[in-house]
């Protein structure tokens, strides 16, 4: 689903046949002007999804843009004005607040957490954790926030996790069968395969070493911190790393200090508070 996909069927959804408060209540050429308005203390994110909607709702608006994507903003701030149709605004009001209060909800937390593992190698993973629907603005408010984008779907890349290894009968034949179906389709995509156990992980290398049969990324998942250290000099830069499970803000430090290349986390999307924005007419 591309942004303007997302913000026509967004729009479809909240509409419906009309917003019949407004049709009833306001003259069909009335002019005003409305601001966006800060309420709470953040990394703002979703200006530029705001921007995408207001083009859809009514090409003719006119937007001043005063605050950009990925500053700190505070209350009382005040991050764009528009004005226009008073009907049009109004339409456009909740899709832009709804997208943009989750959007720098996710976006803070993101910054928060990336700057608790500056000064190491590791860098900070979303996951597929997201809002059905919702996950290219979500997707974005990481990037704002200073984290990195992991597959946006099932499409976009090979990842063999606990339930492929199982049902395909072991790690040594999920391996084997995704190299296989890449040279079969002429696919180019990452395999990444979870780890469970060190003796999966030694499994795996001795599987890649003759070069015959690629991993890109192994998957490091529900290790503590000194068994993800132990795992990276054994796996000695041969494949790329990546820490996952039972991570929070508290121990994210002692993971990325392990020296692992990423670390990936399911909370900057499903555990996010939405920061409060309003659209005031002026």
């Amino acid at each position: 689903m591309t942004l303007h996909e997302f913000i026509k069927t967004a729009l479809a959804e909240d509409v419906g046949d009309g917003d019949h408060t407004s049709l009833a209540t306001i003259p069909a050429d009335a002019q005003r002007r409305a601001r966006l308005l800060v309420k709470d203390t953040g990394i703002l994110a979703g200006v530029d999804v705001a921007l995408a909607i207001f083009e859809e709702v009514d090409p003719n608006f006119e937007v001043e843009v005063l605050m950009e994507d990925g500053v700190s903003m505070k209350p009382g701030d005040i991050v764009l004005t528009v004005s226009g149709n008073a009907r049009n605004i109004l339409t456009a009001e909740r899709l832009v607040l709804n997208c943009m209060q989750r959007m720098s909800g996710i976006a803070t937390q993101t910054r928060r957490m990336v700057d608790l593992i500056q000064g190491t190698r590791a860098q900070l993973l979303d996951t597929r954790k997201t809002t059905p629907n919702f996950r290219i603005c979500e997707k974005m408010a990481v990037k704002i926030g200073g984290g990195v984008n992991h597959r946006f779907g099932l499409y976009d890349m090979i990842l063999i996790k606990d339930n492929h290894i199982d049902y395909a009968g072991g790690v040594t034949q999920a391996i084997t069968q995704a190299n296989q179906y890449l040279k079969r389709t002429g696919r180019q995509l990452e395999i990444e395969v979870e780890m469970r156990t060190r003796a999966e992980v030694e499994e795996v290398l001795k599987l890649t070493e003759s070069g015959d049969v690629r991993v890109d990324v192994l998957l490091l998942d529900n290790f503590k911190p000194d068994e993800i250290r132990d795992l990276v000099r054994l796996i000695d830069n041969r494949i790329t790393t990546e820490a996952s499970g039972g991570i929070t803000e508290a121990n994210l430090r002692a993971y990325a200090e392990t020296g692992v290349n990423f670390i990936s986390s399911g909370a900057l999307t499903h555990h996010v508070r939405s920061l409060d924005l309003s659209l005031k007419a002026y």
